[in-house]
């Protein structure tokens, strides 16, 4: 039995912040995903988005985490604070450029005929920067927690060290060969 047969390993980040690559890295590493792949996968996310639709109900039904013990889920910033206390969590939280991630949602809005909120990208920013302080602050005071913060450029233009990074976080038994192969730079679109 290792350490991660009792923890719950969560992705994290902004939206459109490389959550799902994470997720498929930890995958082919080795971790089973704990989700149930009704959002299929699209031009935006050609490889999956890896999601568990109910995580969005986590603050009403807590037990939906029961069964992920040993296992990773992917849960956006706004939902840490929903995680159960009964659990412990290893968070591989993802940092990109705030930039980036209002072109790539721009983008998905564009390709799929949305129309994002009528916010402005500077007021935008100044909501991510805001919540973000906020989750940071949150998870420095939860002793159940253990936080990974991986930055995606990185990840994206060179994944070894940040591999081994996430593999030395986890305990140090994952296949880093196959998570590096998943990193894919091509798919790295909009860089800011």
């Amino acid at each position: 039995m290792t350490d991660l047969d009792s923890t719950i390993v969560v992705v994290s980040g902004l939206p459109r912040s490389g959550t799902s690559l994470l997720m498929q890295m930890l995958e082919a590493g080795g971790i089973p995903p704990f989700a149930d792949f009704q959002r299929t996968a699209d031009d935006d996310n050609p490889k999956g988005y890896y999601e568990l639709e109910a995580i969005k109900q986590l603050k009403a039904n807590p037990d939906v985490l029961d069964e992920a013990p040993g296992k990773v889920v992917k849960a956006i910033h706004m939902l840490l604070a929903n995680l159960p206390d009964k659990h412990t969590y290893k968070i591989i939280f993802i940092r990109r450029s705030i930039d980036e991630v209002l072109a790539s949602q721009r983008k998905m809005l564009d390709r799929t005929g949305k129309k994002g909120a009528a916010i402005p990208d500077a007021a935008l920013t100044k909501v991510f920067e805001s919540q973000l302080a906020k989750v940071d602050t949150w998870l420095q005071a939860q002793p159940n927690i253990q936080v990974l913060n991986v930055q995606h450029r990185s990840l994206l233009t060179d994944p070894p060290p940040v591999v081994q990074q996430i593999n030395d976080f986890l305990g140090g038994h994952l296949d880093t060969n196959k998570m590096t192969a998943v990193v894919d730079p091509d798919l790295y679109r909009n860089r800011a």
